[in-house]
């Protein structure tokens, strides 16, 4: 009933005063940004910029109030450039939190792409962002010497504002901060934000609302909160000035404590591949998101790891499925033995013998690389578990693939093998496969998850992704932050 009322009456005022205050901005930083945006600013500013700079927050201000943004609660104290050159910002779950930007005229990571929306584009200019392009290969190099630079100008550049999350996520714990804010090694300020309605139209994950209805669910309430905290000025040890890793951890963990959230050491990358819209869907129980997050903790990123899928296929299929030691998976990976090789040994090494197979390894990263490609992991497995003659494999080497694709410890395949073997020889070609998956693209629920993906006990379904952020098996199992995570596969 509040929507109805909303949307016939207060909402289309305020998107008009709205859009106007944007239009009223625009020409002002179009003048305003016809220098180049890569020219080093004066000290102190000129007065024209100081005068553009005030009209602006006025406006965008003005803006924000109309959408019901009546008061803005900012709590501690905003450090000097001098004293901390960057910002971090979490949790970053919405495109309401431009608010502390627009507050604050600090400059921000952003798209390239993002300069071609009309009007905001223009606006975001102003600010002197840092761009990245996905087209150049590289600009994150780019990006992050662009923000050593900056950090280490002593004040002359405005601050940078950073959402070392790298993506929306629905503020119930933070997940792993992207080492980007944290390499210049200089002091940080770390930012909190909160939303503290009742009803929570705010939140714009990959999941729930799209960005046109939060827009319309949070113009038709009366009033939106938001809380910003500018924390204590975090100065970095020599540590972890020589490790970004520890001291983006460090922090979010300082910022964990202020919100009163836990922290989860997934990513951005982790919830792709969990969502990922693959013929294989990941179930609940898969130990792939455990691997994928010891991958990269190896500093081995799978996303530059799939150019070398073959040859590590080839690599392992000479082996014929003949299984090697901790000491041998360490040198194929290239990396000393250490407990994060040990701990991802653990995952193959499913009786607890010592040995796995090198084939799994690839199996399991073939799907991490590359989630929403099936028939592409499937491939390649065929090509390593084949025989010699006809590149055929029988059961038990579908059920190894299958296992690991899915990353599950059990699993039954006799339906789906004869499915596929409808002559009864007692193998299959990766030709066989590919003729099922396009006759029966959904083989996958008919024969493998009914009955295989479901909690033992019949009262307890799976854990369904959540309505508007991440989905619920991502949620840390204990509030603790920074309890070590038990890494041992379960048989």
């Amino acid at each position: 009933m509040q929507v109805t009322l909303m949307t016939l009456t207060l909402f289309p005022l305020r998107l008009l005063v709205a859009t106007f205050m944007m239009l009223l901005a625009w020409p002002i930083v179009l003048v305003a940004s016809l220098g180049s945006a890569e020219q080093e600013p004066t000290q102190p500013p000129a007065l024209w910029r100081r005068v553009v700079d005030f009209l602006l927050r006025a406006i965008l201000r003005t803006m924000w109030f109309a959408g019901g943004f009546h008061r803005v609660i900012v709590k501690g104290r905003q450090a000097l450039p001098t004293e901390a050159a960057i910002l971090t910002l979490a949790p970053h779950s919405s495109y309401f939190d431009a608010i502390p930007i627009t507050m604050t005229m600090s400059s921000i990571v952003m798209k390239a792409e993002s300069r071609d929306i009309p009007i905001w584009g223009t606006l975001m200019q102003h600010i002197r962002p840092l761009l990245v392009s996905r087209s150049d290969k590289d600009s994150r190099r780019k990006t992050v010497e662009e923000i050593k630079r900056r950090a280490q100008s002593n004040g002359k550049w405005p601050q940078i504002m950073i959402f070392p999350e790298g993506t929306c996520t629905n503020r119930t714990c933070l997940i792993t901060f992207k080492p980007g804010a944290f390499i210049p090694g200089v002091p940080v300020q770390p930012v909190v934000l909160r939303y503290p309605n009742k009803l929570d139209t705010i939140t714009w994950t990959w999941q729930g609302p799209g960005a046109l209805k939060i827009l319309w669910l949070t113009l038709c309430q009366f009033h939106n909160q938001v809380e910003i905290e500018f924390l204590p000025v975090y100065s970095p040890s020599e540590a972890e000035k020589k490790d970004p890793v520890l001291y983006a951890s460090n922090v979010r963990r300082v910022m964990a404590a202020a919100l009163g959230v836990p922290v989860t050491d997934y990513t951005y990358e982790d919830c792709q591949l969990a969502l990922a819209e693959g013929q294989l869907r990941l179930p609940a129980d898969t130990c792939l998101l455990e691997f994928a997050r010891l991958v990269r903790g190896l500093g081995l990123k799978p996303e530059k790891l799939e150019q070398d899928l073959d040859r590590y296929a080839e690599s392992a299929k000479t082996r014929r499925g003949e299984k090697i030691r901790l000491a041998e998976f360490a040198a194929f990976l290239q990396a000393p033995a250490s407990a994060a090789v040990e701990d991802l040994f653990s995952l193959f090494d499913e009786s607890g013998g010592g040995k796995m197979d090198l084939r799994e390894y690839v199996v399991a990263l073939s799907v991490v690389c590359r989630p929403s490609q099936t028939l592409d992991t499937m491939q390649l497995a065929f090509k390593m578990y084949g025989s010699e003659e006809d590149g055929s494999i029988d059961e038990d080497a579908l059920s190894s693939i299958l296992k690991t694709a899915l990353g599950v410890a059990e699993l039954t395949v006799t339906d789906l093998f004869r499915a596929i073997d409808q002559e009864e020889k007692e193998k299959i070609t990766f030709a066989d496969f590919n003729r099922l998956a396009e006759t029966s693209p959904n083989f996958a629920e008919e024969y493998l998850y009914p009955s295989q993906t479901r909690p033992d006990s019949p009262g307890q379904p799976p854990p369904a992704p959540a309505p508007n952020g991440f989905c619920v098996d991502f949620s840390p199992k204990s509030s603790d932050a920074g309890e070590k995570p038990f890494h041992k596969k379960l048989d």
